[in-house]
């Protein structure tokens, strides 16, 4: 039994629409976070009846959620849950309070002509790629199931089996949340979701911007660390930033394997928006958009309102850059920290242009004793061979274990994922299951387990990711 508190609901009347899931005809589940469930403290009595909709469980209040979004730099006033039902809240044995929400169960109000319906394949990635981030220790919403719901849904590939994932979250309150509000002028309804927010994630802090200052340092670090695993989440818009730093909405997402800064999966991203190296660009652009909502709450003066913005706007490159050398620092076994560490992390990504960005940090450990080895890794060594004095000056006298521990040896290859959900799709889990096993393990040796670590065979050719709606 899970013991629901719907404080979102309760609090916040006016932010949601109530909306009971689809009924699944016959659900399956094919995959159950049991560690996850343990975790949160979960007696789940009927797995697949709750995560699929054909069951709402007992306390549970499903709803919809209000919220706006610029996607892709355009603005949508309002999108809101389109095929994502929050069951309702719980509190973890430590006191944290969780959603629980369920994607792919159907239509709402806010599904706009859509069939609110998702295919195994997009849950399952979510799946896989939210636990590889959680193994990662990048703050994520995390995946509690996957379940088959016993029809088809209609693609651009044909008719797919249907499901939903089970997910939790810290919340599911975006900088869109506060758009939808601030755009229709409802006050009152804002400075409720504000006071709300802040009591939820950030109890303490000072107002509007205490408010702001946290979550702008919360996704500083999230994005450093996005950067720091070549991680490329795709889909940035407002509606995918979620105030309390966690990663939220694995749709074209994958990770990078070459270092190219310019690196675009999403099919739909044509103009690189939302590119590997535009990430802290579009952090900036995000935030911009969560200050001009609370701009009335900065300063009941219009002009001073705006001054205060743009100068915490003005510092948010700083802040990004100083989280990005933070990760850097342990990325490279650095000792301590000097003001130099942050041309020497910039050159080292010089070096190891279009080399496997995964490999070129793990390995980097071995160049502690043999340089040789590592440098085989590299067509041309010019630049890296002038970089690496400088980093054993910097470096930890005993850096390669302390590397080892932060630069995964395992990441959830692209060639690898793309083989496992086809597979899943035809009706075989093993192969995601076995990928599985090994993103949950990102830090472990790579001898043994070389079918992972290594970059897709050069027939792969360029990776495509779609959005899954």
């Amino acid at each position: 039994m899970i013991q629901f508190d719907n404080s979102y609901l309760r609090d916040l009347p006016g932010t949601y629409l109530r909306q009971a899931p689809d009924v699944a005809p016959a659900p399956e589940v094919v995959v159950f976070n049991e560690a996850l469930a343990a975790t949160l403290g979960l007696q789940i009595d009927d797995a697949a009846g709750w995560f699929s909709g054909a069951l709402v469980p007992p306390g549970a209040d499903p709803a919809a959620l209000a919220y706006a979004g610029h996607q892709f730099g355009g603005f949508s006033p309002s999108l809101g849950d389109g095929r994502a039902h929050l069951l309702g809240e719980f509190l973890g044995p430590d006191g944290r309070r969780w959603d629980l929400q369920l994607k792919g169960s159907g239509r709402t109000p806010f599904s706009r002509g859509g069939d609110g319906k998702a295919a195994l394949g997009p849950m399952l990635r979510e799946y896989l790629i939210s636990e590889a981030m959680a193994a990662l220790a990048i703050p994520t919403t995390r995946s509690l199931a996957v379940v088959t719901t016993g029809e088809s849904v209609r693609r651009e590939d044909g008719a797919l089996p249907g499901a939903v994932v089970a997910r939790v979250a810290a919340s599911h309150i975006r900088v869109g949340t506060f758009q939808f509000f601030h755009v229709r002028g409802e006050g009152d309804k804002l400075r409720a979701l504000m006071e709300y927010t802040i009591a939820r994630h950030y109890p303490g802090v000072d107002g509007a911007l205490g408010l702001f200052d946290a979550v702008a340092q919360a996704q500083a670090r999230l994005i450093a660390q996005w950067m720091g695993v070549g991680f490329v989440h795709g889909v940035m818009n407002t509606d995918n930033m979620a105030l309390s730093g966690e990663t939220i909405d694995y749709g074209p997402c994958a990770f990078m394997e070459d270092y190219v800064p310019g690196t675009v999966f999403s099919s739909i991203d044509r103009q690189g928006r939302y590119a590997y190296a535009n990430q802290p660009l579009i952090l900036g652009w995000n935030l911009a958009r969560l200050a001009e909502t609370l701009l009335g709450f900065f300063d009941s003066d219009a002009d001073k309102a705006v001054d205060i913005a743009n100068e915490r706007l003005g510092g948010i490159a700083a802040l990004y850059r100083d989280a990005w050398v933070d990760v850097m620092r342990a990325k490279l076994g650095l000792q301590g920290a000097e003001a130099c560490d942050g041309a020497l992390a910039d050159d080292f990504l010089l070096a190891i242009q279009g080399v496997d960005w995964t490999l070129a940090f793990r390995r980097l450990a071995g160049a502690v004793s043999d340089e040789a080895a590592y440098l085989a890794l590299f067509e041309d060594a010019t630049l890296l061979k002038a970089w690496l004095p400088r980093w054993h000056a910097r470096r930890h006298p005993d850096a390669a274990v302390a590397m080892r521990a932060v630069n995964p040896s395992v990441v959830p290859r692209n060639h690898l994922v793309e083989a496992a959900l086809q597979a899943a799709t035809a009706g075989d889990m093993a192969p995601f299951n076995a990928l599985l096993a090994q993103v949950r393990d990102p830090f472990g040796p790579e001898a043994g387990r070389e079918a992972f670590t290594l970059p897709a065979p050069s027939g792969f050719g360029r990776y495509v990711t779609y959005c899954g709606t």
